[in-house]
């Protein structure tokens, strides 16, 4: 009787676990049945990107900013020049006279989602804001994909059209790419050390090319701080 009975409960469990299985694939596929070039996990990832960011937030993980107004860099970031991913490169002086957000990415992160965040923060401050994305593999192998592959996902899921720069390390070392040697040496941007500690880590560069804001992975690219900093005079 016993041993029927424990039967029973593991066919009970084994179904209830099928129809949890069915209703979860079945909530990514709808989720994301616009979106063309993702693999499985990027799909979840999306799905699941607005309950991440509550969790981040709640638990205040990746969400702390610095700032300042006052510092001049020592080494003007106008004079550095980067590659876009189709090998162009990108020459910074083009953009004095506008604020630059300056942030990496990766296609297989569960921060991900930001890059339709960036996009809205680039389309709605267009006329005085630049973001550029750079792509790097630093942080848990989380952007294996080649430049083109990485464009290409940028632009077909999250309709992206500001600057992706070719990928490259973003972390403190002999191969970090030129800008983030710039952005977390205070000898070099006059105050910050901070290099990025995970995917989606933003720098805000003013007008006159100072370095006033750095936002950390958790802080939406929509969150009041963010908009309140670009906005500022």
């Amino acid at each position: 009787m016993l041993l029927k009975k424990k039967k029973s409960t593991l066919a009970k469990t084994f179904t209830m676990l099928v129809i949890v299985i069915i209703s979860f694939s079945t909530y990514v596929i709808i989720d994301n049945r616009n979106y063309k070039n993702m693999t499985a996990r990027q799909k979840i990832l999306k799905t699941f990107y607005p309950m991440m960011m509550w969790f981040t937030k709640s638990a205040g993980i990746n969400n702390n900013a610095r700032s300042n107004n006052e510092v001049v860099p020592l080494v003007p970031i106008y004079a550095l020049k980067n590659q876009l991913t189709d090998g162009t490169q990108l020459d910074l002086k083009e953009y004095k006279g506008k604020k630059l957000l300056l942030v990496n990415t990766a296609s297989d992160c569960g921060y991900t989602g930001q890059y339709e965040g960036l996009e809205k923060l680039y389309q709605n401050y267009k006329d005085k804001l630049v973001v550029i994305g750079f792509p790097a593999n630093d942080f848990k192998e989380q952007e294996k994909g080649t430049d083109k592959n990485i464009a290409a996902f940028c632009k077909i899921n999250y309709g992206v059209t500001f600057p992706i720069m070719k990928k490259s390390s973003v972390l403190k070392g002999p191969d970090q790419n030129i800008l983030f040697q710039w952005l977390s040496s205070k000898e070099k941007n006059g105050w910050n050390e901070q290099a990025p500690g995970w995917n989606f880590c933003k720098y805000l560069v003013d007008e006159q090319g100072k370095l006033v804001n750095y936002f950390a992975s958790s802080v939406d690219p929509l969150n009041d701080e963010v908009k309140k900093a670009i906005e500022k005079c």
